[in-house]
């Protein structure tokens, strides 16, 4: 079985990071890419990145069906494109924030998501609506930007430790569900130093997607997700024409 996490903005080091806590929780027969586009901002934090992050992404996501891949993981926890890689692609594709709250849900009813800043609250917010979970999740910023996760030697970690002693205080959740792909590699210690479940996105959607793929489980082309009209894509976006894209892979 082979992944493709896809990472949609274009930190490398981040991208990395991802990838070893994909490949940590991997079933012994799953191979893991991790990739980032080569277009597109630096980390995703607000709607504006958002929307300029999804062309590279779903040059990649194309890319990994091409190549074969059996199913493709979003490695950003706003659930990036989601939905239009959804309708790109025929194999399971799956998010962070999606992922996160499903498995959370089943660890007790109350959950507690720590983001990065405030303005990410109301994306994830509408998140944790859209999945069910509006009435037993609580957003929380920690004041950490996605790349002063990235920095050796920084006070991210400390500070993000303090706002999580605040938020348990606050809301006596029965998990933690840590809001960014690049806080991947602290569930562990932040779960044996709090003492309560800790989910990282990333650990979540590959064993979610993983699922998927075992059942022989794909992506529906009934509905809303079904292949997008072949047309005329103009100007800079030209090379976004859906036949283009897949490079003339029909999507059934």
């Amino acid at each position: 079985m082979h992944i493709r996490v896809i990472n949609p903005n274009t930190t490398a080091t981040m991208t990395a990071k991802i990838g070893a806590a994909a490949k940590a929780v991997a079933g012994p027969g799953t191979e893991i890419l991790a990739v980032n586009p080569a277009m597109g901002p630096a980390s995703i934090e607000g709607y504006y990145d958002e929307a300029l992050s999804i062309p590279g992404l779903l040059m990649e996501a194309a890319r990994a069906e091409r190549d074969g891949a059996d199913g493709i993981v979003i490695a950003c926890f706003d659930d990036v494109g989601l939905d239009a890689v959804r309708s790109l692609v025929s194999i399971p594709v799956v998010g962070l924030c999606e992922s996160a709250l499903t498995l959370a849900a089943r660890l007790g009813p109350t959950i507690s998501v720590i983001t990065t800043l405030d303005r990410s609250v109301p994306a994830l917010r509408e998140l944790c609506r859209r999945y069910g979970q509006g009435e037993h999740a609580r957003v929380h910023a920690s004041g950490v930007a996605v790349l002063e996760l990235e920095e050796a030697g920084g006070t991210a970690r400390a500070r993000l430790e303090t706002v999580i002693t605040h938020v348990l205080r606050l809301d006596r959740p029965d998990s933690l569900v840590l809001g960014c792909a690049g806080m991947a590699d602290l569930a562990r210690d932040l779960s044996r130093s709090f003492g309560l479940p800790v989910v990282d996105g990333v650990s979540a959607a590959v064993k979610l997607v993983e699922s998927l793929v075992s059942l022989g489980l794909s992506t529906s082309k009934s509905g809303a997700y079904a292949r997008p009209a072949d047309k005329v894509y103009r100007g800079a976006l030209a090379e976004f024409a859906p036949g283009e894209l897949t490079g003339g892979v029909v999507v059934e």
